[in-house]
């Protein structure tokens, strides 16, 4: 079985606002559309950018099934979530 080949790694530049343009090949390869927010890492002297995407229903029902468990593990109640939310709305 044939390996792909890799592709070439492209050049851009920083302009003096500190934008940065990814080419046209790797937006539509990875399907990155205006708009699309990134995290960026910094590490030496690489920078790492990661599309931030909303969970899917199905992974959101997964975290909320953690956050759950975790909740019961430490012993937090509704009631004092209740209570938290209302100690934030009162001192805003």
């Amino acid at each position: 079985m044939a390996t792909p080949a890799k592709k070439p790694p492209s050049v851009t530049k920083m302009s003096s606002k500190g934008q940065v343009v990814i080419p046209e090949a790797i937006r539509k390869e990875l399907g990155l559309e205006p708009g699309t927010r990134f995290l960026v890492v910094a590490n030496q002297d690489a920078i790492l950018l990661k599309e931030i995407a909303p969970p899917s229903i199905e992974d959101f029902g997964e975290l909320l099934d953690e956050l759950r468990k975790q909740a019961r593990a430490v012993g937090l109640k509704q009631s004092d979530i209740s209570e938290a939310v209302e100690h934030v709305r009162k001192s805003m």
